[in-house]
């Protein structure tokens, strides 16, 4: 692409929009906004810009769209995909100043927040009000809003509750030529008009950049109950998933974590609010995988009655002792040890991670075809994720493979673990998003029509590609 580099003069025009203390230059900030938590990954740019208001964002595209300067929106940058990384340099854009939760609507369970707000401050402050916006990432003690938006995310709870996408009603969105638009209604029904809300969610900031987000919220369920199954197969663990859902109940989290991702996080993680029972169950040689299964609602005797039947379904897959977490304190340490998977594989290897997603009774094919193909390939994975939603998280370590093996060899292993979840049903990502880091395997889910429309979208909003070049299709 033919970018224009930034000037002096560019910067002097930044400074003049949102004023010079919000425009950083220096070494330091350029590095720490150069990357995201995706891989080792690092393109630092030539300048940050840290706006407030809406206005400021449109002045700013305005002079990018006229000098023709990438710019790439910034949320905390916690993704997987690389969807925040400025890998044409120019201007970030950060949203951390817009950081106000608005309103929230207690007479329609609304709420309207600024992008920039933390995904648990917000779902804290609702509780407060007895409410609940269930979409839960594993980074939602730091994440924005923003980008879930941006990403489609997820969670452990949207097996029950639905992603990110099921609770947007509207947007304000600053489009890359400048203009301010609303996408949408406050409304519960809309058939009026193309959905650019949900247009513009999921499209990884290559199309605008959120202002203002009208999220519905739910009534917030009184009562949880979590159990642990370990499992002495990880292929009947996830043979288990659907198997619940055929029983008639549907958990409001059921994760899978394979023997390795229990290991991992526990070498990294406190354990000391885990009972020893737990840790000695989680810990026993011939346990491959465990299950983390749990249910919410407002009455206690209808939950003990699911957690009988999952405990009558779950007889029937080789399971070990199935255990509960008997205090909030223990239900919290173990929903720790399942957040805490990605970064202790993070804190310990080089790795890669790939957010495959298949139907769900497809999964134990899914787990068994990446172990298969991990062997053919010479890598080791650690998966884990949101059975429930068929969503498997493949962590493909490092560890012996050499550098020409990691750059050059295991691309065609990760094209063939995406062919087989298309092959299944599924697609190349349940939540984390395409990005810079997999673009290249777009040919397998889309037909070059498909792929056609969607960057003739992009052109019509984006006539001259400044918006977060390279992601998704360039």
């Amino acid at each position: 692409m033919n970018f224009k580099a930034v000037t002096p003069a560019i910067i002097e025009a930044l400074q003049k929009i949102v004023a010079k203390e919000h425009v950083f230059i220096d070494a330091e900030s350029l590095k720490k906004y150069g990357h995201d938590e995706t891989e080792d990954l690092s393109f630092p740019p030539a300048v940050v810009v840290k706006p407030r208001t809406p206005e400021e964002i449109a002045a700013i595209l305005q002079l990018c769209n006229r000098e023709h300067i990438p710019l790439t929106p910034r949320g905390a940058g916690t993704g997987l995909s690389g969807g925040a990384l400025p890998v044409y340099g120019g201007i970030v854009l950060s949203i951390e100043r817009f950081n106000k939760i608005l309103h929230i609507d207690e007479r329609n369970l609304q709420a309207t927040v600024e992008p920039g707000v933390i995904n648990q401050v917000f779902q804290e402050a609702v509780m407060e009000k007895g409410l609940f916006y269930p979409p839960d990432p594993a980074s939602k003690g730091s994440c924005f809003l923003g980008g879930n938006v941006a990403e489609r995310s997820g969670g452990p709870k949207a097996v029950k509750y639905g992603t990110t996408r099921d609770y947007v009603l509207n947007l304000e969105v600053v489009l890359p030529t400048g203009e301010i638009i609303w996408t949408g209604a406050n409304v519960l029904k809309n058939s009026t008009g193309y959905n650019l809300t949900q247009l513009m969610t999921g499209s990884e900031g290559t199309l605008g950049i959120i202002t203002k987000i009208v999220f519905r919220l739910i009534p917030l369920p009184k009562h949880n109950l979590l159990m642990l199954v370990p499992f002495f197969s990880a292929i009947k663990a996830c043979e288990a998933v659907s198997a619940i859902f055929r029983a008639g109940i549907t958990p409001s989290a059921l994760e899978f974590l394979e023997r390795d991702a229990i290991d991992w996080a526990l070498k990294y993680l406190d354990t000391s609010a885990i009972s020893q029972q737990l840790l000695a169950v989680s810990q026993k040689q011939e346990v491959q995988a465990h299950l983390l299964i749990e249910v919410d609602g407002n009455d206690t005797d209808v939950l003990m009655k699911e957690c009988e039947t999952i405990m009558g379904v779950m007889q029937q897959f080789e399971c070990d002792e199935i255990l509960f977490a008997d205090t909030a304190e223990q239900k919290n340490a173990l929903w720790r040890m399942r957040r805490g998977v990605a970064e202790a594989v993070k804190s310990r290897s080089v790795y890669k991670e790939e957010d495959t997603v298949v139907p769900r009774a497809e999964l134990p094919v899914l787990l068994a075809g990446v172990k298969e193909i991990g062997k053919r390939y010479g890598f080791k994975s650690v998966c884990y994720g949101h059975a429930g939603d068929g969503n498997l998280h493949v962590n493909i370590i490092k560890g012996d493979m050499s550098d020409e093996q990691w750059n050059n060899t295991l691309p065609s292993g990760i094209r063939e673990i995406f062919q087989l979840c298309v092959k299944l049903g599924g697609t190349l990502s349940g939540e984390h998003g395409i990005g810079w880091v997999q673009k290249e395997y777009m040919d397998i889910a889309f037909t070059e029509k498909s792929r056609s429309l969607q960057k003739q979208i992009k052109l019509v909003f984006d006539p001259n590609g400044i918006l977060n070049p390279g992601k998704i299709w360039t």
